[in-house]
């Protein structure tokens, strides 16, 4: 797909065709928003430099986004990827705790430096996977085994069980990362009380907890951030792919403690990190969310959606499950809904087919079957009825044979 163009919700490719794009969520206020737009070019003829010496955007973006957290994450990083930041708050975490482990769920991804890359079950590290880094279940509500009376109690059992592995294996308890909504495991209903129990079990192991917001945050689940409503404050949060909406910039936001030792000791220089013009669209990108009020219509159009998505799920029996987050979607494909047996073959179909009907979404899971909507959060109404009658479309074309003959 050569694509040469975007605007709001709509990529054209370079024989004019347009595709609704419910994919991409890096331009989270749509692409080639003209204040993101104004922005970058207005301070790419102003100035563009490394941060070794101050400029007034990396201030006034830093007190505005640190306003939008608890008030016990009052310290911020910036970065240029996500991979980055999720590096740094390893980093950081090693040389808080003077320790070595770390814990992440199965079947995520948090990036691709070396150290991050120890995250992913998705793709295995060159070299393998090392003793320092364990993998826990991610609690999957959906799939849970038969009999198990707290989904919450048996899913943080493994978080413990993984602490003392590691303790076995002489290696104290650095931290634990985690994607607040599991957006690469499925998005799945989170058991009540799940994070709030895993907090306590990494903070009682002397672990720093970090909450990976690149995908949740910024106004993607109709909430500021994925782990708002949760109970829990995370130590560190890291921030990524919508923040400058298509311009390279991320985030690491943390106690202050944390990042003030670590700079004491620790040199920490990114040449490119919070840049002026990375700066100012990262406040063009604030700007636009709250003047614009996007994150109330994730919200309401988001709850459209669902609402389209179950009724979708009435008709067709392929689809085993239905969920949603503001504006991020999920849909569990099977073979069969009672024993809920995930059809990786047809969610590939169907990512095709949709893309040949001119919408974008992709397939994501630990089984590959689960199909994966999140557009810009300027998505309407009209482009919400126009995702579900295609989708219904496609539906309604799939068969096994038609399947087999692709």
């Amino acid at each position: 797909m050569h694509l040469v163009r975007g605007e709001g919700a709509w990529l054209f490719d370079i024989s004019g065709k347009p595709y609704l794009d419910c994919y991409n969520n890096v331009p989270c206020v749509g692409h080639c928003h003209p204040r993101v737009v104004e922005a970058i070019c207005t301070q790419t003829g102003l100035l563009n430099i490394h941060t070794r010496y101050l400029h007034d955007h990396i201030l006034n973006y830093a007190e505005r986004l640190l306003e939008k957290f608890d008030t016990s994450l009052d310290r911020i990083a910036i970065a240029c990827t996500g991979s980055e930041a999720n590096d740094l708050a390893m980093r950081i975490a090693r040389f808080h705790t003077g320790s070595e482990g770390f814990i992440c769920t199965n079947a995520t991804y948090h990036g691709n430096t070396t150290a991050v890359g120890q995250f992913s079950d998705i793709y295995e590290p060159v070299g393998g996977y090392s003793k320092n880094v364990l993998r826990v279940a991610w609690p999957d509500s959906y799939r849970a085994p038969k009999g198990i009376v707290d989904l919450a109690d048996h899913y943080a059992a493994e978080v413990q069980t993984a602490i003392d592995t590691l303790a076995e294996r002489g290696i104290s308890l650095a931290g634990m990362m985690i994607c607040p909504i599991f957006a690469n495991e499925g998005l799945p209903v989170i058991p009540d009380g799940y994070l709030q129990k895993v907090a306590a079990l990494v903070a009682d192991a002397g672990g720093i907890l970090i909450v990976d917001e690149v995908q949740a945050g910024f106004g993607r689940t109709g909430r500021w951030w994925g782990h708002e409503g949760s109970g829990v404050v995370p130590d560190i949060v890291t921030l990524g792919k919508p923040m400058g909406a298509g311009y390279p910039i991320s985030g690491l936001i943390a106690r202050g403690e944390l990042i003030d030792r670590f700079r004491q000791q620790e040199m920490y220089f990114n040449t490119f990190a919070g840049n002026p013009v990375a700066c100012a669209a990262g406040l063009a990108v604030l700007d636009v969310l709250e003047e614009e009020e996007l994150i109330d219509n994730a919200r309401q159009t988001g709850g459209m959606v669902v609402e389209g998505l179950n009724a979708l799920k009435a008709k067709h029996d392929l689809i085993g499950d239905v969920r949603g987050d503001g504006l991020f979607f999920a849909l569990d494909l099977v073979t069969d809904r009672s024993e809920k047996t995930p059809d990786a073959t047809a969610a590939k179909w169907i990512v095709n087919d949709m893309a040949q009907r001119g919408v974008l979404i992709s397939r994501i899971g630990q089984h590959e079957n689960v199909l994966k909507a999140r557009p810009p959060l300027c998505f309407s109404a009209e482009q919400a009825e126009q995702l579900l009658t295609t989708l219904d479309a496609s539906l309604h074309s799939l068969t096994r044979q038609n399947i087999l003959e692709r």
